[in-house]
């Protein structure tokens, strides 16, 4: 596709989310690899796509960086982030949330945020797309 012919891509910002049953490594490293691998593929975003990603954790999560998971994905030129979720009173136990920093050509209306296992309980208004 010739440059004057490829689509117009803008910088967008694609927020997830997912939960583990238990503070265990293995258990984040493998959610957190189900939810980036569904948010580039119901996206059409490949890594080379992602410009950065800041992970977050709920403080009942210390075993494991969720960014390693990322990491063990090959996303080794991409800056990743951690940080601790606010622990506010009566969230969402064991949640890790990630916001990427991505090129495409969708339209800001056309990005599918994911909520997946108990997540879907922090926006259960996307449920319906």
């Amino acid at each position: 596709m010739s440059p004057l012919s490829s689509p117009l891509r803008s910088v967008r910002g694609i927020r997830g989310a997912t939960t583990v049953t238990a503070d265990q490594p293995v258990l984040i490293r493998a959610a957190v690899r189900e939810l980036l691998e569904a948010i580039l593929d119901e996206n059409d975003v490949a890594p080379a796509d992602v410009i950065s990603a800041v992970f977050t954790a709920t403080p009942d999560l210390v075993s494991e960086f969720p960014a390693y998971a990322a990491r063990q994905m090959g996303w080794t030129d991409i800056p990743l982030l951690c940080a601790q979720e606010l622990p506010v009173v009566d969230a969402l136990p064991r949640c890790l949330r990630v916001l990427l920093h991505v090129e495409t050509s969708r339209q800001r209306g056309e990005i599918r945020h994911l909520y997946l296992r108990d997540a879907i309980l922090l926006r259960s208004d996307l449920q319906g797309d």
